[in-house]
């Protein structure tokens, strides 16, 4: 391997490592925003215990329900196939700030997974969240789709007080070499008040 070809590939190890510290940066601060201006604009939520399953009618998800942190290199983990987990350092779905829930879209060794078709819901679709003595919904406001190397932490973690919900998976092109998609779906919803 040339000289330029092995700081090409050094430069971008560099980048993604660059962007992973990024994101676990922001969400760091996001967690702990989101828990400081909650304390000061409402009374806490009651207890909700860990979230157990996430339902999305519209594309036909009902899955179980994990919490997930960060890898060692400040990547958020991601859940076995045919679960969906939450990032259980920020607030749980139908707290105060945005909640995220992740799943893969598929894998080479068992095919379609969780969020397969998350890129089809639409405005208005229901998610629904459960708990052990309650479900939490939310409704579908928007979606989009950026590059991994972009991705809009800003607009996921965002310094709202309202309770909001974000899906996450992968989509658009699948680089072969890498073995991995190389964009994120993204899908944004508001908490229902009941």
């Amino acid at each position: 391997m040339s000289t330029g070809r092995l700081l090409g590939v050094a430069a971008a190890a560099v980048v993604a490592a660059a962007v992973a510290i990024t994101i676990a940066i922001q969400l760091d601060r996001s967690a702990t925003a989101g828990s400081a201006s909650a304390a000061t604009t409402t009374a806490p939520p009651a207890e909700l215990g860990a979230p157990t399953r996430v339902t999305i009618p519209a594309i036909g998800v009902d899955a179980a329900l994990v919490g997930v942190g960060l890898k060692p290199d400040g990547a958020m983990q991601t859940p076995d196939f045919g679960i969906a987990a939450w990032y259980d350092k920020g607030p749980k779905p139908g707290q105060p700030g945005p909640a995220v829930v992740l799943a893969h879209v598929d894998s080479k060794a068992h095919g379609p997974d969780v969020f397969y078709r998350l890129r089809e819901l639409k405005p208005g679709d229901r998610v629904s969240v459960q708990y052990a003595d309650r479900t939490t919904t939310f409704a579908v406001t928007g979606k989009e789709q950026t590059a991994k190397t972009a991705l809009p932490t800003t607009r996921i973690w965002s310094s709202t007080t309202m309770p909001v919900l974000r899906l996450i998976t992968c989509g658009g092109a699948f680089d072969r070499k890498a073995g991995s998609y190389l964009d994120n779906i993204i899908v944004y919803a508001d908490q229902l008040v009941s």
